[in-house]
Order: structure tokens, then sequence, then C-alpha cells
């Protein structure tokens, strides 16, 4: 299926919906902290979605082929998951990090993100982990320009993540996004520069690296005798993981990063040196 292009009326209702998901990240922001459950948070979230945005989050009985009907409002992915952790009533501990991952649709259009949060204080080693993810998303998106190639985004990541002593998961991957949650393109996280789908404006698409502390393999959660629950990934080693998430849209002359809002995480210096800062 081709990538779809957005006009300008259509970039407007993505940003209005990339704000919001950002917004609600925000809003989440002083409540992740030692003894909150998981389950909390996404109710939380719930209810700034529904009642205050007036909005649908897009993950709340969401069911690709071949997977259950994802049961929560957002994903929660706690130190060793990789992606798709499913809240909880296991209240976090100090030194823990987890990854938020809200999307939410306003008048039919989808904005998709996610931050990682330290709970309480965490070790050296993962707000490292933490950090050179995000700086590993910037140096992706810093590759977004009209006729670059997706190649070169996932290279820029693979490499800075690589050079780190980190490896990059492999099995999941950014994806475009606007009417629908997930369409065209897949957007790797590793690659080759000048190799995969050429950028256009108008296209939007997510950057949303899965940077592991160990080796790059990754299996099913399946602890003890309990059930897998058809969604939570996590590392095979058991290292930590981390992963941050924008929303972001291809301009004639460059990209701009469509999920920003007031509270978001400042860019590295060296994505604000390019000018691509908090509106």
């Amino acid at each position: 299926m081709p990538t779809a292009m957005k006009t300008a009326e259509e970039v407007e209702g993505m940003r209005l919906a990339c704000r919001l998901a950002s917004e609600v990240l925000d809003m989440l922001s002083p409540h992740v902290k030692p003894g909150i459950t998981t389950r909390e948070i996404d109710r939380l979230a719930h209810d700034y979605i529904t009642q205050v945005q007036r909005a649908v989050p897009a993950t709340l009985g969401y069911q690709p082929q071949g997977y259950p009907a994802y049961p929560a409002s957002l994903c929660t992915s706690l130190n060793e998951v990789v992606c798709h952790g499913i809240p909880d009533d296991r209240p976090m501990k100090n030194g823990d990090i987890v990854n938020i991952d809200v999307t939410v649709i306003k008048d039919g259009w989808h904005g998709d993100n996610s931050r990682m949060y330290l709970v309480g204080e965490a070790s050296i080693a993962a707000r490292r982990l933490c950090a050179i993810t995000y700086e590993a998303m910037w140096k992706g998106i810093l590759k977004v320009r009209p006729g670059a190639r997706l190649g070169d985004v996932g290279h820029a990541i693979q490499v800075h993540a690589e050079h780190h002593g980190y490896s990059i998961v492999r099995e999941f991957c950014g994806h475009g996004v606007g009417r629908k949650f997930h369409e065209e393109p897949q957007v790797l996280h590793y690659g080759r520069p000048g190799t995969l789908e050429e950028l256009v404006p108008g296209m939007t698409f997510t950057i949303e690296p899965m940077v592991n502390a160990g080796r790059r393999d990754i299996k099913e959660d399946r602890r003890g005798n309990r059930p897998y629950d058809g969604w939570t990934i996590v590392t095979r080693d058991r290292s930590l993981s981390a992963q941050w998430e924008h929303t972001v849209l291809v301009t004639e002359t460059g990209v701009e990063v469509l999920t920003l809002s007031a509270g978001s995480p400042p860019p590295p210096a060296f994505a604000q040196a390019a000018g691509l800062v908090p509106a």
C-alpha cells in the first residue's frame, strides 16, 4: 500500500491530535513516582483523554490481526519490557524506568508518542540508557527532509546507539500514522544510508527506537507459569530497554516534530542547534 501524503488541512488535524497526545504525557509526569501502579496511570490518562480532551485512546480495544484486543488506554513498559507492556496493579519501585506510550484519536486523526520516565532515583546505567536512546531518536529526526531516504534515518539511530555500546531492536519499527493508527511506511531504526523509501513533503510517521542495554534479542513475556498476555515483549537477556517516540511531518524544507507540547523534554543541544525546539 502506498504512503499517504497529507494535505495542508489534514496536517492541521494531525497537529492537534499529536499535541494532545504529548499533553497527556505532560499531565502524567508528576504522577510517575514510586508506589503508583501502572493501572492508576492508565486510569488517569483515560479520564484525561476522554473527559478533558474529548478524544479517544487509540489503544483501548485495538486488535490487529493475530492479537487479542488491547485492554488499556496506554502502554507501560517497565525495565526489561521492550514494548506493549499492559498496565497492572504492581506498584512501581524506586529505581525503575518506564516507557509510557500514548496514542490519541481526535477528529479521526491519530497522534502517537512515548517518553521514558525515571521512577525515583534511577541508577547511572539506567539514566544513561534513557539519555542515549533519546539522543538516538533525535539523530534520526535530524535526517528527515525531502529527498532523504528512510535508510538515512535508521542508520543515524543505529550508529549512535551502537557507538555507546547498546543494541537496536529489529523486530519493531516506526510507522506511518494519520487516519489509521498504523500506515505506510515502515520506519526501521537501523539500516544503510541512501536506501529504502524517499521522503517527500506531507508524509507523517513515527520515529520510536527501542534500545537495549544488552543484546538486541527479544521474546514474549512468559515468566513463571503466567500465560502470555499476547502483547508484552521483553529483552531475552533481561537487560534494561528504553524507547522514545515522536510523530514527525516531512515539510517542504525539512521536518516538523508534531508531538511537542509545553511539557516536552527539551531536544538535545545538537538538535536545538539545528533549530528543532519546542514551539
